[in-house]
């Protein structure tokens, strides 16, 4: 099965829960377990928030797109924004890193990332933004009992 979709919002935090459920609703096609569909909301909800609270200064009006692949089993999500950028992604992606302390926030999105997903890139361009890429594959057991 293949399918594809894409939307672009606002990047205000209000947005974050709309991406959630648009990606759980697009992935129902593929049956995931409870725990597959927890996982990929937190992903979305992670990246997503990312590329709003960093990517823009408060003040600054800009767009988050989302795109979400469904290729035989395997789903992968794009979270972009055309905002600031990451000066540093090594730095940005360890454990405990952020740059937003003030918010009292935990710096452990891109951990949580890469613990449910099975693969994830960022690439970053400082002025031009931020596209994470997370893959999964679904289903991985009803897979192997088929074979």
């Amino acid at each position: 099965m293949n399918n594809y979709m894409r939307i672009e919002f606002t990047a205000k935090s209000e947005n974050e829960s709309f991406a959630r459920v648009s990606v759980a609703s697009f992935i129902a096609q593929l049956d995931p377990t409870v725990d597959e569909l927890t996982e990929i909301k937190t992903v979305v909800s992670e990246a997503v928030t990312n590329a709003i609270i960093h990517g823009y200064e408060d003040d600054e009006e800009g767009m988050v797109t989302l795109e979400c692949h469904i290729r035989e089993g395997e789903v992968e999500v794009k979270i972009m924004d055309h905002g600031r950028g990451i000066d540093n992604v090594d730095e940005a992606t360890q454990p405990m890193f952020t740059s937003k302390p003030e918010l009292e926030r935990s710096g452990m999105g891109f951990t949580i990332m890469e613990n449910f997903m099975d693969a994830i890139t960022v690439d970053s361009q400082m002025g031009f933004g931020t596209t994470v890429t997370m893959r999964k594959m679904f289903n991985q057991n009803e897979t192997a009992n088929r074979r």
